[in-house]
């Protein structure tokens, strides 16, 4: 049987897929179908180092070329998380990613402080989509000079692996994903939502602005990761647009060390399991024996 075990940052994770960000909950929402044992690394929703309330309704909107959602970073806070939840994890024995922002640097640097390392933490992951408020609303992850500074604090703060998760908005992400792992980076997330809102044409409004998701962002995401794979040597986890094996093989081939499945979970519950599945079978139907061994071997 082929393996698709994978180690990242020096820890074994069971297989190289993983949720996307704020897409299961708590993690024990799921837990009635199938469980986050399932998962190669449950990531967590975005924490913040307070809580964060969110953005009023309408929070997500059904598009056919995926989902707009504008949650708006709502969570408990990253002290609260550890709190009530993190014990969850260790009782399951699984590996968590722990995803975190903040909308000054302070606030990244006071809350991947506040983190301590833990065997089953495998890296933080930082959102750098995330509007910075002393630079009047601009996106973290848009300036390659901003990315370099504010990974090389955190680095500083912390021994646990970081994880920078980049936005699509830039035009050239390669230079981004270079900054990022000059200043200290362990891994890149590639790539988050886009931008996007919805014009409801009877009240001649705008009843939500948030980010795409889903199936639309696949060729995006793609181009993305084999892009940065060209320029970097750190593992880069591929998300967007997945929603089955052969999507989440094409991102391995392009280049990606692991997958993150997001918006398919909402339409079917059962699409990570179903993911973990195929790229197994891919791998034994196609004479491999891990998983490594496609990744990043597309050409051109």
């Amino acid at each position: 049987m082929a393996s698709i075990s994978i180690k990242l940052f020096g820890k074994t994770l069971r297989n190289p897929v993983m949720n996307a960000s704020g897409t299961l909950g708590y993690s024990s929402e799921i837990e009635a179908l199938w469980g986050v044992k399932t998962l190669g690394a449950y990531v967590t929703k975005g924490l913040s180092l307070t809580p964060h309330h969110g953005n009023p309704i309408p929070r997500v909107w059904d598009e056919r070329s995926g989902m707009i959602n504008s949650i708006g970073l709502q969570n408990m806070g990253v002290e609260k998380f550890f709190a009530q939840h993190f014990s969850f994890f260790r009782k399951k024995k699984t590996p968590v990613i722990i995803n975190f922002f903040g909308f000054t640097e302070e606030e990244y640097v006071r809350c991947a402080e506040s983190i301590k390392p833990h065997p089953l933490v495998v890296a933080l992951e930082m959102n750098l989509s995330c509007p910075n408020i002393k630079a009047g609303g601009i996106s973290f992850g848009k300036d390659p000079d901003m990315v370099y500074r504010i990974v090389k604090r955190i680095k500083e703060v912390t021994g646990i692996p970081i994880l920078a998760k980049l936005t699509p908005e830039v035009k050239h992400i390669a230079e981004v994903a270079l900054a990022a792992s000059k200043a200290g980076a362990d891994g890149l997330t590639l790539i988050n939502t886009m931008p996007a809102l919805v014009v409801d044409l009877k009240r001649k409004r705008i009843p939500i602005k948030g980010g795409l998701s889903g199936p639309t962002l696949k060729p995006i995401a793609l181009r993305a990761v084999h892009e940065c794979a060209q320029v970097v040597s750190i593992p880069i986890i591929g998300v967007g647009g997945i929603m089955n094996a052969d999507d989440a093989i094409s991102f391995f081939m392009a280049g990606a060390s692991a997958v993150q499945v997001g918006s398919a979970t909402f339409g079917d519950p059962y699409a990570i399991p179903r993911t973990i599945t195929g790229v197994r079978a891919y791998l034994e139907n196609n004479g491999y024996r891990r998983v490594e061994q496609i990744m990043g071997i597309i050409d051109g």
